[in-house]
């Protein structure tokens, strides 16, 4: 007698490992990218030499008790040893994981953890580079030239938007910009050689 025909459970049972099958390459191979690691050991190092700082000048300052109340560095020179404290555990936790990467054959799980992933790293630096640049243009073009560029290559580069429409936005905002501050609020924001070409 065919088991099947009388129980379609058992069927839809036999085959479930083999419709899992193809997902578990997938979700074994790990996702590309920063692993939890690196970042975590630099940012308790940052954190550390913070509260090192924090400690020694409050130590100059004087962290202790006097008669008329606790010193200048008192509370401070508190805050600064939990600081060191918290992120020096966070370091020691970082760099046992990384010499017992090699025992038993298997790696810690903050070596394996991806902190993010390479799409999100592609996300993240396509925003981060072109602001950057913009700050540092801003020191010599000023900041309404280095505006119009900016709107227009996001507009542009991650927007899609046509080229009319990009250069009508791109200028559009920082003459709007120039004249609600420059000339309504009276308040001076950083220019370049452009505006002092055109006399503003």
């Amino acid at each position: 007698m065919n088991t099947t025909t009388l129980n379609p459970g058992i069927a839809r049972d036999a085959d479930a490992p083999a419709a899992d099958a193809p997902h578990a390459p997938a979700q074994a191979q790990s996702q590309e990218g920063i692993r939890e690691w690196g970042p975590e050991m630099a940012v308790a190092g940052f954190l550390m030499f913070l509260g090192a700082l924090v400690v020694f000048d409050s130590l100059r300052m004087g962290a202790g008790w006097a008669e008329d109340g606790p010193q200048s560095g008192y509370f401070p020179f508190y805050i600064g040893l939990m600081l060191l404290a918290s992120s020096g555990f966070v370091l020691f936790k970082a760099l046992a994981a990384w010499m017992a990467r090699g025992e038993g054959g298997e790696q810690p799980e903050l070596l394996t953890r991806t902190f993010v992933g390479r799409d999100e790293l592609q996300l993240v630096m396509a925003m981060l580079v072109p602001a950057t640049l913009y700050v540092v243009a801003m020191g010599f073009v000023g900041l309404y030239a280095s505006s119009v560029v900016l709107i227009a290559w996001f507009m542009r580069r991650h927007g899609g938007f046509g080229w009319p429409l990009s250069a009508a936005v791109s200028v559009g905002v920082p003459l709007t910009v120039f004249v609600v501050f420059e000339r309504w609020f009276l308040v001076p924001l950083p220019k370049g050689p452009l505006e002092a070409l055109l006399g503003l």
